[in-house]
């Protein structure tokens, strides 16, 4: 499988201590957490590492959708956009997002950037009754991680300028999301707040 340069740690190592509650939960608290959790936002903002966190912590399965796609295809997302373009991709995109939703094992699933952007992808999330939350990072906090990789490829956003509009364009979109989290702020902190979304 070709790597995925896409990805990285959005977090310093020191956030990854997640804390504990005291407190047992409830019958429809444990149903409650069985549901599905979908990461939503722009490149850079952390969805990955999020994703993973969370999933160590309840114990389940984590997919990213980027990865998933390019195990399937043979090919990186960035790879399909540059050689059959964006609406290719996107057809892609939402077939792998309705077959990773078919299965119905809890778990959490990390979107690219622009899947949320896509209404037929917000449906399939709505209708298999997933928790969307949406990770709001500033632009100049994606554009320094997004630029922190000389080999990370992003064809959407090739420059500082158009990554910039990218990001404005998107904002309408991830505000869909059931749940809004600062990415600003720590990995456990963000993730405590997903857990209690959840509640």
């Amino acid at each position: 499988m070709p790597p995925d340069v896409r990805k990285g740690s959005a977090f310093p190592e020191r956030s990854l201590t997640l804390r504990r509650g005291c407190a047992s939960p409830g019958p429809r608290a444990l149903q409650n957490m069985n549901r599905r959790i979908v990461i939503v936002g722009f490149m850079g903002c952390g969805k990955t590492t999020v994703a993973k966190t969370l999933a160590r912590q309840m114990n389940c399965t984590m997919i990213d959708l980027d990865s998933f796609v390019t195990e399937r295809e043979g090919r990186t997302p960035a790879e399909i956009i540059a050689q059959d373009g964006e609406p290719s991709f996107r057809s892609v995109e939402t077939r792998a997002l309705a077959d990773v939703l078919e299965n119905n094992d809890p778990r959490v699933i990390a979107l690219g950037g622009g899947a949320w952007t896509i209404e037929a992808n917000r449906t399939l999330v709505a209708q298999h009754d997933c928790l969307s939350v949406w990770l709001d990072a500033p632009f100049e906090l994606c554009w320094e991680r997004i630029t922190a990789n000389a080999k990370t490829i992003r064809p959407l956003a090739p420059n500082r300028g158009t990554a910039q509009k990218l990001h404005q364009s998107r904002q309408p979109s991830y505000r869909l999301a059931q749940l809004h989290v600062d990415a600003t702020k720590g990995l456990a902190e963000i993730v405590s707040e997903i857990t209690r979304g959840l509640v």
